[in-house]
């Protein structure tokens, strides 16, 4: 009986355990994610303050011109601009995507490392368990198992 208390109590107390690896866990894979979002803000920024420099550039130019030749020569400038934002932008996008699968990746390790140590810790326990019932069985039944000798039949 006391064994089976202390039993359920050492349990309660790898559950603590367990839920101190979950934390930890957690802990990381949140630090992993807001460093993810910390470097794409900061990527999106750096293309849009780089982006809208050359917008800016190109309007004062654009703001300038006199006569229709230099907007018309200006057209072609506006349009490689027009093309170059959209390919900046959408690099940008690219490497955020492989920022967040980078990412992700590593959150996934963690939880995998996570489900093969409680995997490791759960192992043992049915032996345990076993062999626990085996000397409760033993000692509460005082050698008689379910109505069945432990000693050998004698041969006739």
């Amino acid at each position: 009986m006391y064994e089976q208390i202390n039993n359920q109590f050492a349990q309660f107390a790898n559950f603590g355990a367990f839920g101190k690896q979950f934390a930890d866990a957690a802990l990381k894979a949140n630090a992993l994610a807001f460093d993810n979002v910390e470097k794409t803000i900061h990527l999106q920024i750096k293309t849009l303050e780089e982006r809208l420099n050359a917008t800016v550039s190109f309007v004062g130019e654009a703001a300038e011109a006199q006569d229709a030749e230099t907007l018309q020569a200006l057209l072609p400038r506006g349009l490689q601009l027009a093309k170059d934002n959209a390919e900046r932008f959408f690099n940008a996008s690219q490497e955020a995507y492989g920022n967040a699968v980078k990412t992700q990746e590593a959150i996934g390790q963690i939880v995998r490392g996570q489900f093969e140590a409680a995997a490791e810790q759960a192992k043992p326990a049915p032996a345990k368990a076993a062999k626990a019932a085996a000397a409760w069985a033993t000692s509460h039944a005082g050698g008689l198992f379910y109505g069945f000798s432990t000693v050998e039949p004698a041969v006739v």
